[in-house]
């Protein structure tokens, strides 16, 4: 027998998420937002895909070099695998509903073509743009040490190749695959009916910009500042508890609730809530929300970040004008009680 939203509502659920995402009711959550994992080395040689990934559903290179590892197989495992989220996803979003998932560079064709084939409709791509990361291409010395030939040939070699490394640059970005739930009807029909589908334009970036698809965190130079900033991550509130290896920015993640979500009564979905910061950016915007990650580590850690964030009205956000509620038929607005 399956739960019903009331009872999963506003929790953390430690399960797979193919699984539990079963449980929510079709057509009842306004947003999902979410990291998943990439199938990737993003780390090093000690990356723990145990940790991370799912073995009996999920797979990944699992004796890795120093570095990162190319496998065209990874890009395609992926594939498969996020076909059946975002299937999954679509069916529990409302018409209209907003779909936002993380990716890398080199695996975001994949993730957006998934996203692409269960139905959604592409709107956008976000760019979330830093500075600071690990640079992951790798020199050829080691290789070359290996060679059959006097040590004069490989130095001579090496200074032929300096600088030249594998092809894996500095990453200082990742893409967010922004998509939409098809509407029913009109988008003026279906904000009316549903509560979502249209963006928050008064919701602002930089020095009181128009809203954008590139967000940045950390000051860079003014200019960038100007038009892509969004509140710089306060020092405490990853905790410092949290053990997750990855966690996004608060500020970021309310940046894309605030766009999406309508009304206090708007659902966010995380199914891979890691250490919560989907689900504490939703409670602190007086959101609904719920999460749901395989690992009980990350889902301790999310409870108690939850158990420290108090419920907060955003300045940005426009309460919901009393006479809308005359247009919209009860029938079509999923229950929670």
């Amino acid at each position: 027998m399956k739960e019903t939203n009331s009872k999963i509502l506003n929790n953390i659920i430690c399960g797979d998420a193919l699984i539990e995402m079963q449980a929510i009711e079709e057509n009842s959550i306004d947003v999902v937002l979410t990291d998943p994992p990439y199938f990737l080395d993003k780390m090093d040689d000690s990356w723990d895909y145990k940790t991370v990934l799912n073995k009996k559903n999920h797979y990944t290179v699992k004796s890795l070099p120093a570095g990162m590892k190319f496998d065209r197989e990874q890009g395609k495992r992926f594939y498969e695998w996020y076909s059946k989220v975002s299937v999954e996803v679509f069916r529990l979003l409302k018409p209209g509903g907003f779909f936002f998932s993380f990716s890398s560079p080199r695996l975001y064709h994949r993730m957006a073509s998934a996203v692409d084939d269960a139905g959604f409709e592409i709107r956008d791509c976000f760019i979330w743009l830093y500075t600071q990361n690990q640079a992951k291409a790798m020199s050829l010395n080691h290789f070359i040490d290996k060679l059959a030939v006097d040590e004069a040939d490989k130095e001579n070699l090496k200074q032929k190749l300096d600088g030249w490394k594998t092809p894996q640059l500095k990453s200082c970005f990742e893409p967010i695959v922004m998509a939409q739930k098809p509407t029913d009807g009109t988008y003026l029909q279906n904000i009316l009916a549903q509560e979502v589908g249209l963006l928050n334009t008064n919701i602002k970036i930089g020095q009181e910009m128009f809203p954008s698809n590139v967000v940045s965190i950390n000051e860079i130079n003014e200019e960038i500042d100007k038009v892509f900033l969004v509140s710089k991550p306060t020092k405490d509130e990853k905790a410092e508890y949290n053990t997750h290896q990855t966690v996004k920015p608060l500020r970021l993640c309310e940046y894309l609730i605030k766009l999406s979500t309508f009304s206090k009564d708007s659902v966010v979905l995380d199914p891979f809530v890691g250490s919560g910061t989907t689900a504490v950016a939703a409670k602190g915007l007086e959101r609904k929300y719920i999460g749901i990650d395989l690992n009980p580590e990350y889902v301790e850690i999310a409870q108690k970040r939850l158990g420290e964030t108090s419920d907060r009205q955003s300045p940005q956000i426009k309460s919901k004008p009393a006479q809308l509620g005359l247009f919209i038929s009860p029938a079509k607005k999923p229950s929670f009680a």
